[in-house]
Order: C-alpha cells, then structure tokens, then sequence
C-alpha cells in the first residue's frame, strides 16, 4: 500500500504556508510551490519535519505539470488522499491595461493548474484511488464587484464552478469544497494593509475586521477530516462579514 500525503501547491508562503503547519501534525505534507528553498523553509519549520517532502513546480507551465508530477509520486512511491490548491496570483489593474499574456498567466495559476492536478490525482495508474478531498482556496472577490479586479476575480469565480462540477462528478469517493477568504494578513496583501488610509476605508466593510491566515487554515483543517465527510461542493466563505455588506 502506497503511503499517501496532501499536496499543498503555493505552500511557500501566506494562507498556503499557513495551512501546511495547520496540518503538519496529523498529516504527512507534499509542500509545492516555485521557490525551493523557501519550501525547505516551510518544510523545516513544520512538525515532524522529516515526514513531508518538497515538490517544486512552476503552476504557469500547466503543460509541464504532469510530466513532473507523476515522476514526482513515482519517485517516492506515494499517493495523494487531500490535494489543497492555495497556489494564486493577482493583478490587480484596470480591464485597459490587462494584457493577453498577464489574464493567461492568473488563469494557468489560479484556475488551470488546478484543473490538471485533479485530471492527474484521478488517474489510478498515476494515484490508485487514494485521492479522497480536494480544497480550493478561492476568494471573497469571486462574490463582489471591485475595480481593477476583474481577471483575478475571474479565475476564482472559475474556481466556484469547478468546485460545483467536480463535487456532482467525483462523488461518492472524493469530496471537492471551496474556501472563500476575504482580506487577510499575508505578504500578498501588505501593500494594501500598508496604506493607512486605505486601510481605514477598507475596514469599514469588515464587520469583524481582517483575518489572519490561522482562521481560513482551521477551515480547510476541518474540510480535510473525515468530521467533514457529508460536505461536498460547497463555497465556504470566511471574510468576517465582508459580503454581507
């Protein structure tokens, strides 16, 4: 019987890096992103260090994700029961100023990695039948409307359908869900949580304020355990009362 790990893609840092500590002591991790050494890092810095692995892998090329990670499951001999797909760019600019090669580059990221990691993980000559969830970390901006946010919002709102799709497709045996975070504390958003006045602003619309990585991690924590096992296809949102205003 193969040993069987979760795959956390954008593990290097922010809500990726957060949900692989959360599930470091129960779980042994595949820790996936661009940035090896930021990986070993995150590796390192988890519980029972020595029980997770580094798979480094460019989520742009979408093209040379199967290739490298079947070589990847085979060279260990393992499988992968909880794939958590927390890998994400955004640009935030107007529509006028979004170019082909940048909307491509937020899609292959966000929407079509994902996608293909899936198509992989399902195969049994790839994994068996050992997938068993599959966590998308969306976003809050899929629900609302905000300048310059088209193309990222886009993608995760792709992200929402899939969920939907897969969850009717891959059921009984894989249960797919997505988390939906609102503003939270990471390197991506300090350039906004940065700016005083924005912030200020910003506030106003989040009636429990800002989010730290730990409360969207706690979630996919939950999604991932058997406690979770009659959820399936569902957007769980966590953005402290953002879209209910």
């Amino acid at each position: 019987m193969q040993k069987v790990f979760t795959l956390v893609t954008g593990a290097s840092s922010g809500i990726g890096a957060g949900i692989a500590r959360s599930l470091a002591a129960q779980r042994n991790l595949i820790v996936s992103g661009r940035d090896e050494g930021r990986l070993e890092e995150v590796r390192a810095g988890c519980e029972r260090a020595e029980s997770h692995l580094v798979f480094r892998c460019d989520l742009k090329d979408v093209a040379g994700i199967e290739p490298r990670l079947v070589e990847f499951l085979s060279q260990h001999g393992c499988g992968i029961d909880c794939f958590i797909h927390s890998a994400g760019i955004a640009k935030i600019l107007p529509v006028r100023m979004v170019d082909y090669a940048a909307a491509l580059e937020v899609m292959n990221t966000n929407l079509l990695s994902a996608l293909e990691i899936v198509r992989i993980l399902v195969k049994k000559k790839v994994n068996q039948t050992n997938l068993k969830t599959v966590t998308f970390i969306s976003s809050a901006a899929s629900k609302l409307g905000e300048k310059g946010n088209s193309v990222y919002a886009a993608s995760k709102g792709a992200i929402d359908s899939l969920t939907k799709s897969l969850a009717v497709e891959l059921a009984p045996n894989v249960r797919v869900n997505a988390v939906l975070p609102g503003m939270v504390r990471t390197n991506m958003s300090s350039s906004t949580l940065d700016d005083r006045e924005r912030v200020a602003e910003i506030l106003k619309k989040y009636p429990l304020g800002f989010g730290d990585v730990a409360d969207v991690a706690a979630l996919v924590r939950f999604l991932v355990s058997d406690e979770a096992r009659w959820i399936t296809g569902q957007h769980l949102i966590v953005d402290g009362g953002r879209t209910c205003i």
